[in-house]
């Protein structure tokens, strides 16, 4: 069992004044999107009624926040205790991933301070995917704080607590896998109901199964880049064994996933469409590029211990993995009317302001709480 610890060290710091500053600016133009309405600060109409705030700081942001997840499967669940070094870091980015990614709900909603409405059984739709991902989405984020509060307790000293709080923590451990897989192939859902809006290259009914597939790929994917991105910038030993072992589950899954999606084309016959050469299927190949790129890399074992290449392919799996959900839910779908949609600027740097706050506080938690394993000097 790996011993955790704080890094210590000085919180203002360049990086994090500059992160300040975006944090500051998207902190704005929130409240003037609470104040104003949706349009003071957006370009959503009412045939794109979603954005970048959905498709980037939610779906993909929930899948950034899928580390934890895929890190639960390993540890408790095939019980491999030797990546347990990487188990605090990876429930830590998806508590912020997750907590971030629901509150940022909130911006799209027209009528936000009727959100408790979704929790009232009498305005329970039991057949809507929607209300499933909301149900699940916040479970995970209750989940996902009550399995980081051990560390809290670990900061503050209060050992007894902490210990009798693990004794039960494989409950929420189990219910942290669940709710995941759950709502993560839900998304993919969410799309198949549109239909014929969505352009043939994403509109199959392995949508949901594709989406869970990449969401696993992009969790083992923020763990090796987090891990290699902290262990450069706090000047700490590279965790090349443990990261060589991730990535060779995460080569099979890239070959599992590449094959359904194909064989999935070929089965509709719509391969022809990426060849077109149009918007769609430019951003297809690409997206797929992204995906074929790890696989090259991952394939040869010396590749696999290089952090250079690990870092490389860890960053291409989650550019591939954002492209099929940006592609999906933005420039594949097409609500038809003439409408069109671009972000506003506004809509940007709110983005821009969430990801800077997450990152301000992955700095805050590791430099004050037991977060990270303790390596020698």
């Amino acid at each position: 069992m790996s011993v955790h610890q704080p890094l210590g060290g000085k919180l203002l710091t360049t990086p994090f004044i500059i992160l300040s500053f975006f944090a500051l600016i998207g902190g704005v133009l929130m409240l003037e999107r609470f104040i104003f309405g949706l349009g003071a600060v957006s370009n959503l109409n009412n045939g794109y009624a979603w954005g970048i705030w959905i498709a980037i700081d939610v779906v993909i942001g929930t899948a950034f926040g899928c580390g934890g997840f895929v890190m639960a499967i390993l540890i408790y669940i095939f019980n491999k205790g030797e990546y347990h070094p990487l188990i605090r870091p990876a429930v830590m980015a998806s508590l912020f991933g997750y907590t971030l990614g629901g509150t940022a709900v909130m911006f799209d909603l027209g009528r936000y301070w009727q959100i408790y409405n979704v929790f009232l059984p009498w305005y329970g739709q039991l057949n809507s995917v929607m209300f499933e991902v909301a149900l699940c989405v916040t479970g995970y984020i209750i989940v996902l704080w009550i399995e980081f509060t051990p560390v809290f307790l670990e900061r503050l000293g209060i050992v007894g607590l902490r210990k009798k709080l693990e004794k039960f923590l494989f409950i929420i451990v189990a219910i942290g896998v669940l709710l995941p897989t759950m709502h993560q192939s839900s998304l993919g859902t969410l799309m198949v109901s549109m239909g014929f809006k969505l352009y043939p290259l994403w509109n199959t009914t392995l949508l949901p199964v594709i989406f869970l597939i990449t969401a696993i790929i992009m969790g083992y994917a923020i763990v090796t880049f987090e891990a290699l991105l902290s262990s450069a910038g706090f000047q700490r030993p590279y965790d090349t064994t443990i990261l060589n072992k991730i990535s060779g589950i995460t080569w099979i899954l890239l070959l599992v996933y590449l094959v359904i999606r194909f064989t999935d084309l070929i089965m509709r016959e719509q391969l022809g469409l990426v060849l077109v050469g149009d918007l769609n299927s430019i951003m297809f190949l690409l997206e797929n590029l992204f995906f074929v790129i790890p696989v090259v890399i991952l394939a040869s074992r010396a590749k696999r211990n290089s952090p250079y290449f690990l870092f490389i392919s860890a960053i291409s799996m989650l550019l591939a993995a954002s492209l099929l959900r940006i592609n999906t839910y933005l420039i594949g779908f097409n609500p038809g009317g003439g409408w069109s949609y671009f972000p506003s600027i506004a809509e940007i740097m709110v983005t821009v302001g969430i990801f800077s706050f997450e990152i301000m506080l992955y700095l805050i938690f590791v430099k004050t709480l037991p977060v990270l394993h303790r390596v020698e000097a």
